[in-house]
C-alpha cells in the first residue's frame, strides 16, 4: 500500500473535472436524461441505472449537457469521446483564416509618386486578403488644413471601393484620419 500523505490526495484534482464534464460518479443529479450507446434516446432515467448500464456494456455515463432540466448523459468511450473533441478542435484551428490588420500611414503633404507606392501596398494587402488601417497623421499646424486629409482619404476609398469594402470609414481622431478597409469576399485568397 502507498504511503501518500492526506493533504496531497485532496489537492489532487481529476482531469475530468478540470474540462468541465462529469463522468459517471461525478454526476451529481439523481435523475438524467439518456442516450444510450448507440445513440438512442431512452429518456429520462435515474442516474443509478444508467451507471448500471454504462457498466454492464464497458463504457463510461458522460454529462454532455449540464445545462438542461434533466442533464442530458450519453454512455460512450469517454477517452475516444475526449480524443474526437481535441481533433476537432484541432480541426477548426486549423480551418481557421486568420486576417492580419495591415497598417499603411499617409501624411497631408505626400507626393504623388508616395501616395502610388502606398497604394501599391494597399492592393497587395487587400489581394492577400488583409484588412488595411489607413492613418493620416497631421502634425503641427497641419491640422488647421484637414480638408487635405480628408481628400486624401476618399481618394484612397474610390481607388479601392471595387475590390474592398468599408469597414470604418475616414474619421478624424484626435491629430490623424483612420479608415479601415477590407477585402470583398470574392477577392480573398
Amino acid at each position: 500500500m502507498l504511503n501518500i500523505p492526506i493533504a496531497f490526495e485532496q489537492n489532487m484534482t481529476s482531469p475530468k473535472k478540470q474540462e468541465g464534464l462529469r463522468i459517471n460518479q461525478d454526476i451529481k443529479a439523481s435523475k438524467i436524461r439518456l442516450i444510450n450507446e448507440n445513440g438512442d434516446m431512452v429518456g429520462v432515467v435515474l442516474t443509478k441505472e444508467a451507471l448500471m448500464q454504462a457498466k454492464g456494456v464497458g463504457l463510461d455515463l458522460v454529462e454532455i449537457s449540464p445545462q438542461s432540466d434533466p442533464p442530458v448523459c450519453k454512455i460512450l468511450n469517454y477517452g475516444k469521446y475526449k480524443y474526437e473533441q481535441q481533433k476537432k478542435k484541432h480541426e477548426a484551428k486549423k480551418n481557421q483564416k486568420v486576417a492580419d490588420l495591415k497598417e499603411v500611414q499617409f501624411r497631408p503633404a505626400i507626393d504623388e509618386n508616395d501616395f502610388q507606392v502606398k497604394c501599391k501596398s494597399i492592393q497587395r494587402f487587400l489581394n492577400e486578403g488583409h484588412k488595411v488601417k489607413i492613418l493620416l497623421r497631421f502634425r503641427g499646424r497641419e491640422l488647421e488644413h484637414k480638408n487635405i486629409g480628408i481628400a486624401i482619404m476618399d481618394r484612397v476609398q474610390k481607388m479601392f471601393e471595387t475590390i474592398s469594402k468599408l469597414d470604418h470609414p475616414a474619421k478624424l481622431e484626435g491629430k490623424q484620419i483612420l479608415m479601415i478597409l477590407s477585402p470583398k469576399k470574392g477577392e480573398e485568397k
